[in-house]
Parts: structure tokens; sequence; C-alpha cells
């Protein structure tokens, strides 16, 4: 089985089975094995998540989102409307211009928000880098299957064409033969 891994990485790769990376380790073994090699990345990645990654990546989408900016905006224009025009005539107003309180609130949610997405976005870039690594090995398998399958069809054709030339020797040697006994 070894030998079989290191015929192929030589016949297919130029080298030896030893010095290749994993990532040609693994797709040799899967052509030795007449394995599949892709995956579905993402659905392995996501059984791996756990439940605060799960809803750091719900406020990261929530959060980028037009719905959210769309509730954000009517927020606060209720916010300014109530604490300047509403509540200010009745002198109630808990955060009248400037708004101090609505300001620490903002400073609060982007402390909280700008984090959560960044581990979001780690996340994703670590996707992307298992997404990359799998593309990588799913075409360096294709091609190497490719690569054999094209071995194969110069071997056929070599093969006929030997057996052609055997037919198209043999068909001079009877015509040779025929062209001598009307010589006669």
């Amino acid at each position: 089985m070894k030998n079989g891994k290191l015929e192929l990485a030589q016949r297919l790769l130029g080298k030896g089975f030893s010095s290749l990376s994993n990532n040609e380790k693994k797709v040799i073994e899967r052509i030795q094995n007449h394995l599949h090699i892709s995956r579905n990345i993402n659905k392995e990645y996501d059984e791996t998540l756990t439940f605060g990654e799960r809803i750091a990546d719900k406020v990261a989408t929530f959060g980028g989102s037009w719905t959210f900016i769309i509730i954000f905006a009517l927020i606060l224009l209720c916010w300014i409307a109530l604490n300047s025009f509403i509540l200010i005539q009745k002198n109630e107003a808990f955060d009248p211009y400037p708004y101090i309180l609505l300001n620490l609130f903002l400073s609060m949610l982007a402390a909280i928000q700008a984090p959560v997405i960044m581990m979001s976005q780690n996340r994703q870039a670590a996707k992307d880098r298992l997404d990359a690594a799998n593309d990588y090995e799913v075409n360096l398998k294709a091609e190497l299957e490719i690569s054999q399958i094209h071995e194969h069809i110069d071997e056929i054709n070599d093969n006929k064409l030997i057996k052609l030339i055997e037919l198209q020797n043999q068909q001079i040697r009877m015509l040779t033969s025929i062209i001598e006994q009307l010589n006669k």
C-alpha cells in the first residue's frame, strides 16, 4: 500500500511522498483508494461552532443589515423627538440636548458590537482558509485524475496504432502475395 503511494506521488507529482504537503498527501491517498475528496466545508465548520459563536454570528449578521440601520435610525429619531419636542415642553425630558445618555448608550453599543463583529469576521476568515484548502485539494485531485485519463487514452491510442500497423503490414504482405501470383 505504501509503495503505491510512493509510485503515485512520483508518477503524478514528480516528487517523493514524504516531500509532499499534507494536502497533497491526502489527495494521493484519496486517489489510491478511489475516494472522493470534496466535502461540505460549511456544514463541517458550522457543526464545530459553540453557542456563543453562533450568537456572535447572528449579532454580526443583524448588525450589518439594513433592518438594523432602519430600526436604529427610527429609535434615534424617536429618542430625539421625545426628549427635544415632547418632554421638553413639560419640563420632564430625561435626556435633553446634547443627549448625554443617548451618547452613553451609543458608546456602549459600539463597544460591545465591534468585538462581536470582529470575532465573526475572524471565524469567517478561518472558514475561508478551510474553503481554499479544500478547493486546492479538489482541484489537485481533478488535475491528477485528468492526467491519468490522458495517460490511459494515450496508451489506448498507442495500442490501436500498433494494431493498425500490424494490420497494414499484413495487408501489404497479402497484396505482395497477390501481385506475385498475378505476375506468374
